[in-house]
């Protein structure tokens, strides 16, 4: 199970965080800030995969973004490598060749695809054709919702 997976830049800037446990906002940011004075001063030559607390850390750079997972320690860590993987497809898909800004202004898409991906921690859909079609279908709605409230 997916403890809690954070992304952010290089500069250490968090742009996504999602919890799959209950902690106080404090204790967020104190391990936000420990997780990611930890990876980005590793070199980028060493694993992905770390030991930290009771738990296993599985990060994975793209571009200027950091993907990091925390999962239970008798997790798969290649398989939590290809959950962040797909995740990078996903958001690929919806804004084609995803980068730092579409995140940035449109977090509650990301946001939504996360959702639609995983709940509780856990994988709900594997199907990458499944999760983008239930993104556009909610984008229509909205627009629709748009619409309709325009001609009132």
């Amino acid at each position: 199970m997916i403890r809690f997976l954070l992304l952010f830049s290089r500069q250490g800037k968090l742009r996504l965080q999602k919890w799959y446990t209950t902690l106080t906002e404090k204790e967020k940011r104190k391990i936000t800030r420990e997780l990611m004075h930890i990876i980005l001063t590793r070199s980028p030559k060493t694993s992905s995969f770390l030991d930290w607390k009771d738990l296993k850390l599985v990060y994975k750079r793209y571009a200027s973004l950091y993907f990091c997972c925390a999962i239970e320690d008798q997790d798969n860590e290649l398989l939590t490598l290809e959950i962040v993987h797909r995740i990078v497809e996903l958001l690929d898909k919806y804004f084609g060749n995803v980068c730092e800004l579409d995140i940035i202004f449109n977090f509650e898409k990301a946001y939504f695809i996360l959702d639609e991906f995983l709940m509780g921690g856990e994988i709900q859909e594997t199907s990458k054709e499944s999760v983008v079609r239930a993104i556009e279908d909610a984008d229509m709605l909205q627009e629709q919702c748009k619409a309709t409230n325009g001609k009132n």
